[in-house]
């Protein structure tokens, strides 16, 4: 297995993936027309200075994670997924790990994220990653998100 930065040709891996857990194994309901990031990887994440990358193991995307950067102190975590067979390989960590490091090195504040409340093995990983949970008003930016009953976390790297 390994991480790479986001390639192209995984596209449609990447969104078969995560609509697959969203909607399949979370139940969300979540379509991809709600998710308009997901075609434009590219302009959502990299473009202004954030990044996504891939988990690929014998060229399947078994986990995707992205980072969307607001300014110059704040970030967004996004589509931090992993498919399920894998989930116990710390591949997750590895991403996490990708991100913050990257997230680090470009002088990040804070990374902010939501998730589904029914998502409760994420919330212990966020939990024990040092992400507080916090409410809209404690958001250090505007930061529109789908409100399916969705949970806010917030890391503060400059105290991590």
């Amino acid at each position: 297995m390994t991480i790479i930065s986001y390639d192209e040709k995984y596209l449609q891996q990447i969104i078969d993936l995560i609509l697959h857990i969203q909607n399949d194994e979370a139940k969300i309901d979540l379509p991809l027309s709600e998710q308009p990031d997901l075609l434009d990887i590219y302009n959502n994440y990299i473009k202004d200075g954030g990044g996504f990358w891939i988990a690929v193991h014998n060229d399947t995307v078994i986990g995707t994670i992205g980072l969307m950067k607001k300014n110059d102190s704040c970030g967004i975590l996004k589509k931090f997924f992993v498919k399920q067979d894998y989930r116990s390989q710390r591949i997750g960590y590895r991403l996490y790990q990708t991100l913050l490091t990257y997230a680090e090195s470009i002088s990040l504040h804070y990374i902010i994220l939501d998730t589904p409340s029914v998502a409760v093995k994420s919330h212990a990983f966020y939990d024990k990653s040092g992400f507080r949970r916090i409410t809209k008003a404690e958001l250090p930016i505007e930061y529109h998100y789908p409100d399916r009953d969705s949970l806010l976390y917030m890391i503060d790297l400059e105290v991590k």
